[in-house]
């Protein structure tokens, strides 16, 4: 197996992709704490506690439009787009990659599976589980390319697992509705559990929840794979490296988006409308629903990413995005320890504030966590060349000790 010899220094990086990176991960952040790291259906009491005003309201809206199943999505389309530029990199230098970054996608499986005995919504696990299907898409044709992630992002993965489940559990015993035994108990172990009862918990239990989710009718891990993709093909195109004379792609992909917003949510608005006031996924005009919900969050998600290069290609806001770059580059080591700083506030073994603290109180904490790390990580990447879990991944991959300290 070839593998690339890396240098001493961090190659060059694209700032837009590093502050596209720390955009989406403050997106990540202000989801998972406003839903309190549950990942989980929530507890009919614990909606009511954290909904005692408009400003709880409105906070939770926000989220609803414009965060929640779109920064998850972004995050994933620039982890098809690293693979690409990874695997270039190699190519560049006469090596293939493919075996080092299987390599490396097996140590991100162990970093995903420690910070999973935080917070069980983790997702480096299922990065690390199918970004292995990445590989042999690397030489596939564009074509072919587009005509899968199409199929992923309709829904044919739900409709194949609705066809042979009814809609029961693919895997795991959850029952997803909000006060279900399972759901109330899996509750209590967060919110009065010891640090050990909820690491038990989410060590195997959780991870078979988390697969029927992704893999479900839910279809998480289809979209996940879907963008995969489509940052692979981004990465082709050179997009980030030409975006400034893209105008025209641009301008057109961002009122074909708005188009799509538009018209999955008036879809998503009459299927589940017709379904009554108790929605439940077990008929096929429920999974046409999830799929308007989808496309409406995949529409939205290259809203997002088209208006962020619009103002990065001008000089003021890209002065103000650009501080997005060095949280962007320590993704995954403030993602890792963003969740520990939330369960430690939110769980039983730490401060106990689990469904005690309104939304208002959440979406704040959640700005002061951002902020505090993007101060962080702009300090440490003056003083280092990586974040610490950069480092370890890394000296990781290529089984060599890098120089830390610049």
């Amino acid at each position: 197996m070839q593998v690339s010899t890396p240098s001493n220094k961090p190659q060059n990086r694209i700032e837009i992709i590093d502050a596209l990176r720390g955009f989406s991960l403050a997106g990540i952040v202000i989801v998972h704490l406003v839903e309190n790291y549950i990942a989980a259906p929530p507890p009919t009491a614990f909606n009511e506690a954290v909904h005692q005003g408009i400003g709880d309201n409105i906070v939770d809206g926000f989220i609803g439009l414009f965060l929640r199943g779109k920064f998850f999505a972004l995050f994933s389309f620039l982890f098809g787009l690293s693979f690409f530029i990874q695997m270039e990199n190699g190519a560049k230098k006469g090596n293939n990659f493919a075996g080092r970054f299987l390599w490396r996608l097996i140590l991100l499986l162990i970093i995903g599976y420690l910070h999973s005995l935080f917070y069980a919504g983790d997702i480096l696990t299922i990065y690390a589980m199918l970004g292995v299907l990445l590989i042999p898409f690397y030489k596939i044709d564009n074509k072919w390319i587009l005509g899968i992630t199409a199929l992923l992002f309709i829904g044919l993965g739900r409709y194949v697992v609705f066809y042979f489940t009814g809609g029961s559990n693919l895997v795991g015993d959850m029952d997803m509705t909000p006060d279900s035994p399972s759901v109330l108990a899996y509750f209590d172990i967060l919110k009065n559990g010891s640090i050990t009862d909820v690491f038990a918990t989410n060590a195997y239990d959780s991870h078979l929840n988390k697969a029927n989710f992704q893999l479900g009718i839910f279809g998480r891990g289809y979209l996940t794979f879907g963008f995969f993709l489509l940052g692979l093909l981004v990465g082709r195109m050179r997009f980030f490296e030409r975006y400034q004379e893209l105008g025209k792609l641009i301008k057109r992909t961002w009122i074909w988006s708005l188009v799509l917003f538009v018209v999955s949510g008036g879809l998503m608005a009459v299927t589940f409308g017709s379904m009554g006031p108790n929605v439940t996924f077990d008929k096929w005009i429920a999974m046409f629903g999830l799929t308007a919900y989808d496309l409406n969050n995949i529409a939205m998600t290259f809203l997002l990413i088209s208006i962020f290069v619009i103002l990065y290609k001008r000089t003021k806001p890209r002065k103000w995005l650009s501080k997005f770059a060095p949280y962007g580059r320590m993704a995954l080591t403030n993602y890792f320890f963003q969740s520990v700083l939330g369960t430690f506030i939110l769980f039983g073994w730490g401060l106990g504030y689990l469904g005690e603290l309104r939304n208002i109180y959440t979406f704040g904490i959640a700005l002061l966590v951002i902020a505090l790390q993007m101060i962080l990580s702009n300090w440490w990447l003056k003083k280092f060349r990586y974040g610490p879990l950069e480092w370890l991944w890394r000296t990781g991959t290529f089984l060599r000790k890098f120089p830390l300290k610049r």
